[in-house]
């Protein structure tokens, strides 16, 4: 008759040990382990240690009563899930309805009949099991699910990487300096993050997007010409033309994800790539932008991509980048960043 609920612990509250006893009885020819406590207070002890699959609980004890121990199991979030039957010598409505209020499943009335309490303790626990067993396939529907979105979102970060080194490489950037940039990004956000001055912007989920998308940030060079990208002498259409990549890249990444809603990834690539040569004072493009109207992962992989330009391609010490870019420091690059930026300069490739 209770087939599948051998396993299924009950904890038995009752200040009375002739009713702990008698229960007890009851609950152990249905298969099932009885638990027995004559306090609310050493029911909480026992449920803390190893929570039940049911609790059975007398309403009117000495110190903490059977409401008050519900209210206590409803308010921790361990034990909240845990059906709760009332007990009691009386059966007044007031009574029965405080109990459903505060949570409980179920009221059983003294003298106990073992029928009954065999039978509403078996529909309680079936239910649990249920219950159970459903948010445990919830949780594995959504592992299942968030790992297939984890899969797609990766997908779509390895084709963006793909294209931005064709962008790279129709630009003759070399591997290395990507890889300087994606690295020396996230150490300057993390350093970021211990600042009073940044520390409510940047999370730990803006330092992992700012690693993988900064390397983005020149991929509107695939829709500027080869011959112009490579030009030693620019004109000044020659500059419009590549100035433009910034526009170019950011629509680029719209039109990719039009039809995807955005995502913290998505919507910082796309104010990294087409903000990233705003400066400071405003001098910079496409829209000439200044100070804090620059979206912050813009003026980082801004300070950072210079950076690892002079201290690659341009073979700067790390003395020499920092006199060079104190210069900068106001014009092109957020004073308060670059003081960051000095402070953990060692730690950067």
């Amino acid at each position: 008759m209770y087939k599948g609920l051998e396993k299924e612990k009950i904890l038995i509250v009752d200040d009375v040990e002739t009713n702990r006893l008698v229960l007890e009885e009851i609950i152990s020819s249905m298969g099932c382990q009885p638990i027995l406590a004559e306090s609310g207070q050493q029911a909480l002890e026992i449920m803390k240690e190893a929570p039940p699959n049911l609790l059975i609980t007398d309403i009117s004890m000495p110190g903490m009563d059977g409401y008050d121990l519900c209210r206590r199991l409803k308010e921790d979030e361990d034990l909240k899930n845990i059906p709760v039957i009332f007990i009691s010598a009386f059966d007044d409505t007031e009574d029965i309805v405080e109990g459903f209020v505060l949570g409980g499943e179920d009221y059983i009335t003294k003298p106990f009949i073992p029928e009954i309490v065999q039978a509403r303790v078996g529909v309680h626990l079936r239910l649990h099991v249920m219950k159970r067993e459903l948010m445990e396939t919830n949780r594995r529907l959504q592992v299942s699910v968030s790992e297939q979105l984890k899969q797609m979102e990766q997908e779509k970060k390895n084709v963006l990487n793909v294209l931005a080194n064709v962008a790279a490489q129709n630009s003759h950037y070399k591997k290395e300096h990507m890889e300087r940039l994606s690295h020396n990004c996230r150490v300057l956000a993390q350093a970021m993050q211990l600042s009073p001055l940044f520390e409510g912007s940047i999370s730990d989920t803006f330092v992992d997007t700012i690693e993988i998308a900064a390397p983005l940030c020149d991929i509107g060079n695939i829709g500027i010409p080869k011959e112009i990208l490579l030009k030693k002498e620019l004109t000044e259409e020659d500059i419009l033309i590549i100035q433009n990549h910034t526009n170019l890249g950011a629509e680029f990444l719209d039109a990719l994800y039009a039809n995807n809603d955005y995502n913290d990834f998505i919507s910082t690539s796309i104010d990294i790539v087409r903000y990233h040569h705003e400066n400071w004072d405003g001098s910079g493009y496409p829209e000439q932008l200044s100070k804090d109207e620059i979206p912050l992962a813009a003026q980082i992989v801004s300070m950072m991509d210079r950076y690892s330009t002079l201290a690659g391609e341009e073979g700067y010490t790390r003395e020499e980048i920092l006199d060079t870019m104190d210069k900068e420091a106001g014009v092109k690059f957020n004073p308060d960043i670059f003081g960051i930026c000095r402070k953990i300069s060692r730690q950067l490739s």
